[in-house]
């Protein structure tokens, strides 16, 4: 692989993770309504995790194993980042549940994010040197841009005189096989 193929998984990251906020919200919507149609959202994606997370790297280990093994540094601590990750899923099922709605729940946690990311980094790699005013600005620029975005998002309503979009799941009360969801619960 070429010196910055890591950009393009870095690309693939942002782009998997920019999309999943509005795309588990609308796997929210689309189960049936119920106290526990989050959960139920979420089972599916621990299913996701399980495949992409166990099942593929497992195969690939297995076609192709380097004999290093494992070590229980490597094990605790990699299980730890995996538990993290659920755990930000989670708390973006949670925030969906109660109230939040993507397009204001995906610009602060990807604001906030990179700003924990870096101060978890400093920290981990006992980074002693005060850091450069550009990094001071960074996290203000990022925190700006948040407020940008929410401030200046797309309105949730359409301009008066223009229809309201429905949201359709298969069903049998119309000839096409679909019918209106009902509303978030």
């Amino acid at each position: 692989m070429t010196k910055y193929a890591w950009l393009l998984f870095v690309l693939g990251a942002a782009l998997s993770w920019g999309a999943y906020v509005p795309t588990i919200h609308h796997g929210q919507l689309g189960l049936p309504a119920g106290a526990n149609r989050a959960l139920k959202a979420f089972l599916f994606v621990g299913l996701a995790y399980f495949i992409v997370a166990v099942v593929v790297p497992g195969g690939l280990l297995a076609v192709r194993p380097d004999g290093a093994g494992f070590n229980r540094q490597g094990m605790i601590v990699s299980t730890i980042a995996g538990a993290l990750g659920a755990m930000g899923a989670l708390c973006v099922i949670f925030a969906l549940r109660w109230g939040g709605k993507p397009i204001y729940v995906a610009p602060l946690v990807f604001a906030g994010a990179p700003i924990v990311n870096v101060i978890v980094a400093v920290i981990w790699d006992k980074a002693y040197k005060l850091p450069d005013w550009r990094f001071v600005l960074g996290i203000i620029l990022a925190a700006v841009g948040a407020a940008l975005v929410l401030r200046y998002k797309p309105a949730d309503t359409p301009p008066a005189g223009h229809p309201s979009p429905v949201r359709l799941t298969p069903g049998p009360q119309s000839q096409s096989g679909l019918a209106p969801s009902p509303p978030v619960d």
